[in-house]
């Protein structure tokens, strides 16, 4: 039997991207990763966004096979630990100024998800509270806590799936405004709405222990929200006393062209969550969070494996290098050369019916044909197709948002502007050449 075949007969029906790209991949450097028959791609997934420095960066590399030789522990539970502390001092560092005195840390179970469940319970004990508000379009994770605050309807059909206390609140998508607006007045229609939600005496809504967002949404679809919202946002909770947890697990250390994406609209939320690029590539997850929320206590939130050491020592890595090299700046530049190319590619396929992003978190709706009034329906098909004649050319993008309507591209930090113009080139192609097909 192929071996491919083999691990599709064993594994769970759930899995997901080796549906799509089915090859064995072998080796990886940079932005590229090859298959068993030599191929090379060029990774624009980058591990959902995990690999911010590619593919066995150098540094971290080294960092890591050091710490290895070195007899150190390798999994600490919450002990104490010279790489814990390093990691700790190095993150604290990069944390926006507000939040460097003020901030505690929790360490989590490995995953992002975890880290959003330490958050939503900390909120709900430290309030007394229960419900929680999250938006239209979130992702969060996968397990009970974190998937209840997700959008996507897809994972939360299961029997007996706990889905209950949360209450969802329309998210600023511009392109497809969720008040049937052309998208000029939907930031200021959204923040009017969860002002009255959380105003009114008689929404049936109870004030909520807190509300989590993305500030761009990642697995929904891409989508940004604007400065001016995000201020409004914390405006609001700050004015209803609401706790705001802002989910950075795909946004943190650099991918907006921001250190953290709320550096761009200047805001101080109550809790952050990170996971992802924080562990330089390997499991690690934290919440930082207010000191005055601080309120829990001994093994209210606990994880056999929140003492990654790997993770910390290869994210202390990790951030120096994001710092030292100021790849920031770097994304917001090259992401903005990409979205440039994207649209012109757009110019010349009516199937494209958005492009955004933030940095080097971008994504491309596929539309049916729409109005001059309205965008056309979301194109999931289409997407597909396009996104399986990028992995014929070699370039791997993964899709997202409504009806899987939106290729999404999330490159590691360090792609430079010729691989961005390769990218390009193939994307048109795979464009083309899936239209072509559908026709």
């Amino acid at each position: 039997m192929d071996k491919l075949d083999y691990l599709q007969r064993v594994e769970s029906s759930a899995r997901t991207y080796a549906n799509s790209f089915r090859k064995m991949f072998v080796r990886a450097q940079g932005v590229r990763v090859y298959d068993a028959e030599g191929k090379a791609y060029l990774d624009c997934l980058a591990n959902a966004g995990t690999l911010g420095l590619g593919h066995n960066h150098p540094e971290v590399k080294e960092a890591v096979l050091q710490y290895l030789d070195s007899q150190q522990l390798q999994q600490a539970l919450d002990l104490a630990t010279p790489a814990k502390l390093e990691f700790v001092e190095t993150l604290i560092a990069q944390l926006p100024m507000g939040m460097r005195e003020s901030s505690k840390i929790q360490f989590c179970g490995p995953t992002g998800s975890d880290a959003v469940e330490a958050a939503l319970k900390l909120a709900r004990h430290h309030t007394g509270r229960l419900s929680i508000m999250a938006f239209h379009g979130a992702y969060h994770g996968m397990t009970a806590g974190s998937l209840a605050a997700m959008g996507n309807l897809h994972a939360k059909r299961a029997p007996g799936m706990a889905t209950s206390g949360v209450h969802f609140l329309p998210y600023p998508y511009r392109y497809r405004c969720p008040f049937g607006s052309d998208g000029s007045s939907t930031d200021t229609l959204s923040i009017n709405y969860i002002d009255n939600v959380l105003s009114d005496p008689e929404s049936g809504i109870a004030k909520p222990a807190a509300i989590i967002v993305e500030a761009v949404q990642g697995e929904g679809g891409c989508i940004p929200a604007s400065v001016e919202w995000l201020r409004a946002l914390r405006a609001l909770t700050h004015k209803h006393d609401v706790p705001l947890i802002v989910d950075e697990v795909q946004t943190g250390l650099g991918r907006t062209g921001k250190m953290f994406a709320i550096d761009h609209a200047g805001i101080i939320p109550d809790a952050m969550v990170l996971s992802k690029m924080l562990g330089g590539g390997y499991p690690l997850a934290v919440v930082v969070y207010n000191r005055e929320l601080d309120t829990w206590k001994s093994g209210m939130h606990a994880g056999t494996f929140r003492g990654n050491q790997i993770g910390m020592v290869a994210g202390s890595s990790a951030i120096r290098v994001i710092e030292r090299d100021n790849i920031p700046y770097r994304v917001e530049k090259q992401g903005a050369l990409f979205v440039d190319g994207l649209k012109r590619i757009a110019s010349r396929h009516a199937s494209i019916g958005d492009v955004r992003g933030r940095g080097l978190m971008i994504g491309v709706e596929i539309t049916a044909p729409g109005t001059e009034a309205r965008p056309g329906a979301p194109d999931g098909t289409l997407a597909r197709a396009i996104k399986l004649a990028c992995f014929e050319n070699g370039l791997i993008v993964e899709t997202g948002g409504r009806d899987g309507a939106v290729l999404r591209f999330l490159p590691p930090l360090i792609i430079s502007e010729t691989e961005i113009g390769e990218a390009l080139e193939l994307f048109e192609r795979a464009v083309a050449s899936a239209e072509r097909a559908m026709r």
